[in-house]
């Protein structure tokens, strides 16, 4: 995977939609990523996961000429995977904003936490630890490859999420609509 051309993508878009107006610290920038976790616990504590074959679903009402935008705040909005894909899309975006090279980082070979016997709410505030630490050197590579670990321990194919949020994002108005930041 490329992931400075995701960098690039996610970087572009929140520009073109008037994200970047001013410059926002890092802190700021990490603080958004904090509350998109957050925003998973969320969803997770009402149950709004993916369900089962939603991909195949998903694809086969576009395939039948349904309005993207439409089948995914139908289909995507609010669940655990779409909230989960918007924090490493902002991570993306800081990255896009900095000049981080991405590609440089060998996440499939760096060690990571193990998931496993963590309970969902448990898992997001072990990430958000990390957020909240002092090693800003390595901070996006480890930040990315620790959403990416969790969603490989729990069966979650967050690129394909990510994708379809970012797709989602080029649809839509100028800073949401009046959003502030």
């Amino acid at each position: 995977m490329k992931f400075n051309r995701l960098r690039d993508k996610a970087y572009k878009c929140a520009k073109n939609h008037g994200w970047h107006e001013k410059e926002l610290s890092d802190e700021h920038c990490l603080c958004l990523v904090i509350s998109e976790l957050m925003e998973a616990v969320e969803a997770d504590r009402k149950g709004n996961r993916a369900c089962v074959g939603l991909k195949d679903f998903f694809q086969d009402d576009l395939d039948s000429g349904k309005d993207f935008k439409e089948l995914f705040e139908s289909h995507l909005k609010g669940i655990v995977e779409e909230e989960l894909a918007d924090a490493c899309i902002r991570l993306l975006d800081l990255a896009g904003m900095r000049g981080i090279d991405l590609d440089e980082y060998d996440y499939s070979g760096s060690s990571t936490d193990d998931y496993s016997g963590l309970t969902f709410t448990e898992a997001m505030y072990k990430i958000c630890g990390y957020i909240t630490c002092s090693f800003y050197n390595d901070m996006m590579y480890v930040l990315l490859n620790e959403i990416f670990s969790f969603c490989k321990n729990r069966g979650i194919d967050i690129m394909w999420y990510i994708k379809q949020k970012m797709r989602y994002n080029e649809l839509r108005s100028y800073k949401h609509g009046g959003k502030g930041y």
